[in-house]
This record gives structure tokens, C-alpha cells and sequence, in this order.
């Protein structure tokens, strides 16, 4: 019996901090396409369709660690590059879709997954959080930046400014000056 039998799938990747997408692309990548059962013709089949041996040679060719990624326009045109004719795009997308393959066949850019920064604070004036913001002036296209800083713990306005400009040096003032007023 699996983890994800006993907790669930979601609950599973979560403890083992793999995203679920991963799951399921790797069992899709496990899964060999095969043809479908035949099914009972109730129409003449076309002269020039592709017999089951044929068929199965462009599944090969189609799933081949070489091909797995490419997309069958691609394929078919490498393959006339090279100077081999197999099917025609259409042919091949219509035997993906036969075993339920049509899908994105390239490989996919995963993202690490990135821990959210979290800051705690459990007594006042143990960490704070700043900001600039513009606020619009009085006059079209000019503006002023309001510096504030915050106290995590109680949202106290530890300090603010209001200046014409942004600068290093103001807000290296503005946080020696509140330092200062909560003896810090």
C-alpha cells in the first residue's frame, strides 16, 4: 500500500515536498502507447491506410528517446531531412490520438519550489517592516514619497516621512531616528 493510498495524493506530495504535476507526468511517462484494440469495421477499410505493422513502426519511431520531446511536424520534417518518409503529420497526430498521446511532448520547465519568507515576532519592536510609496503632488506628473516603517508585531507606525525624493541617505535617517525614539 502507497502513501498516497493511505493520506490522499495531494496530502502525499505535500510531505514529500514533490509537486503533483511531477506525479502524474511521471506516470504518464511510464505509460508505453499501445494501438487500440481493433474494433469491428462497419465500413470498407481505405486501400492506402497504414496496415497494424506500419502503424506500430510510427508509434516506435513517434515514442523513440530521440523523438519523445518533438512535436510530429518536427519529426516529419527531420525525417525528410534525413530522407525517410514514415506518415504524413496528419497520420502520425492521428495515431497519438488513437492511444490518447496527444498532448505536450516536450519537456516542461519546472520551478523550485521556493520556502515563503516568514517573520515572527513575538514582543514589540523585535522586527519591523518598511515601505516607500508615491503619493500624487498637487501638480500633475509630480509626486512625493511617504517612507513608513511598521512594527510586525503590533502594526505600530514606528516612523514615517514625507519627502519630495527618493534617497538612500533619508531613509537611512528615518530608521537611525526611530531607532533612536524606541531606544532601540
Amino acid at each position: 500500500m502507497s502513501l498516497a493510498d493511505e493520506v490522499g495524493v495531494a496530502a502525499a506530495c505535500r510531505a514529500l515536498r514533490m509537486p503533483r504535476s511531477a506525479l502524474y507526468r511521471d506516470r504518464a511517462a511510464r505509460h508505453v502507447c499501445q494501438l487500440p484494440a481493433p474494433v469491428a469495421a462497419l465500413r470498407r477499410r481505405p486501400p492506402l491506410a497504414l496496415s497494424e505493422h506500419e502503424q506500430r513502426v510510427v508509434l516506435d519511431v513517434l515514442n523513440s528517446p530521440r523523438f519523445v520531446n518533438c512535436a510530429p511536424a518536427a519529426i516529419y520534417a527531420q525525417l525528410l531531412d534525413e530522407g525517410s518518409y514514415i506518415a504524413s503529420v496528419r497520420t502520425m497526430y492521428r495515431l497519438l490520438q488513437g492511444c490518447a498521446a496527444v498532448r505536450e511532448r516536450r519537456n516542461q520547465l519546472r520551478h523550485p519550489e521556493y520556502a515563503k519568507p516568514e517573520l515572527l515576532a513575538v514582543t514589540p519592536n523585535q522586527v519591523w517592516s518598511w515601505d516607500i510609496t508615491k503619493l500624487k503632488g498637487p501638480v500633475r506628473g509630480t509626486c512625493f514619497h511617504l517612507y513608513v516603517i511598521l512594527d510586525i508585531f503590533s502594526r505600530y507606525v514606528v516612523g514615517w516621512m514625507v519627502a519630495e525624493k527618493e534617497s538612500a541617505e533619508l531613509a537611512e535617517q528615518l530608521i537611525a531616528d526611530s531607532a533612536m525614539k524606541e531606544n532601540i
